[in-house]
């Protein structure tokens, strides 16, 4: 079940868009995310085929990545719905934890 675009917290939003504009994989979402890119920044990294030297977008992150942390790729891809769904999921144990301790 994919989350509604209402739901989904506004910075995983941002990578949701960039990865359908920029044709990105969620592993190459994921490599961005940990390399500190900026969403909304990834634009001008693209290559939009008039700059032959540029690398095109998911091979430049997979370089970077590589360069940065010496592996292919993650160890474990989780999709921004995925990661937006655990964060969910992780706030609402943590206020039924709290509401255990602090009876009212």
């Amino acid at each position: 079940m994919a989350m509604s675009r209402a739901r989904t917290p506004g910075g995983l939003q941002l990578w949701i868009d960039a990865r359908t504009r920029h044709r990105l994989s969620h592993a190459q979402v994921q490599m961005a995310r940990e390399l500190g890119m900026n969403p909304k920044k990834l634009g001008k990294l693209d290559n939009h085929e008039q700059e032959s030297w540029k690398l095109p977008l998911p091979a430049f992150i997979e370089k970077l990545y590589r360069k940065r942390f010496g592996k292919e790729r993650p160890d474990v891809v989780v999709s921004i719905e995925d990661r937006a769904r655990l964060e969910k999921q992780k706030r609402v144990a943590g206020r039924q934890a709290r509401d255990v301790r602090r009876p009212r």
